[in-house]
């Protein structure tokens, strides 16, 4: 399942997100790694120095598909710059008078 947007493609299913329980805000592009760790954070009664490695790939996800949403916006906003660049250009703020 590919989504709109992302580089990263939608490994997990609705069917196992729900199966997991993953709630609706972590069911993105990360959730296929959510859900061993949540399994894992269960099993070792979540205490913080274990599952270490599935976090830190959980994590890593994450922060790729934020730095990824970053670059989208700042492309954007360059886009609408450039749109709005000749716009203010053309219409200046001082009218010309006649006798200037």
């Amino acid at each position: 399942m590919e989504v709109e947007g992302s580089s990263k493609k939608m490994i997990a299913t609705q069917a196992e997100m729900v199966e997991a329980r993953v709630p609706l805000a972590y069911r993105d592009q990360c959730a296929h790694l959510l859900i061993p760790l949540n399994k894992c954070r269960q099993a070792e009664l979540f205490l913080p120095w274990k599952c270490e490695n599935e976090r830190h790939s959980y994590e890593k996800c994450e922060y790729e598909l934020v730095m990824e949403r970053m670059l989208q916006m700042q492309k954007i906003r360059e886009q609408e710059a450039k749109l709005k660049q000749p716009q203010s250009q053309s219409i200046p703020l001082i009218p010309k008078t006649a006798n200037a």
